[in-house]
């Protein structure tokens, strides 16, 4: 099984779209998530690091600028959607990778406080 570490570079993104209202609270994730061609069609306008900001996860093993590399994403890649960060606590706490649970859970909660769901 893969192991991951939180990218903390996604958790500031995460968190400065929230600031600035950059999400989507009612969606459903698996018809949102981006697919693998809006995944290239975002890299061919998008640097990996800007690619990187849209995953919790960092797959460690894996090399910087592959797909491979990077795990749990959480927006459309334009905003953070509720569900997304649901998804990623979810499949975290599944797969007991306890680091990016955790930072998932936090920006949710992060969520919920800036929506004013209480």
């Amino acid at each position: 099984m893969a192991t991951y570490e939180v990218n903390p570079d996604a958790v500031d993104h995460a968190r400065a779209l929230i600031g600035k209202r950059q999400y989507v609270l009612d969606s459903e994730w698996g018809d949102v998530q981006p697919r693998a061609a809006a995944e290239n069609a975002y890299l061919e306008r998008h640097s990996w690091e800007e690619y990187a900001a849209w995953h919790l996860g960092l797959t460690e093993g894996a090399n910087d600028g592959t797909k491979a590399r990077y795990a749990f994403g959480y927006g459309d890649l334009r905003r953070v959607h509720r569900s997304g960060l649901i998804a990623c606590v979810y499949r975290a706490a599944e797969w007991r990778h306890k680091a990016v649970e955790r930072a998932a859970y936090d920006l949710l909660q992060h969520l919920d406080a800036t929506a004013g769901i209480c």
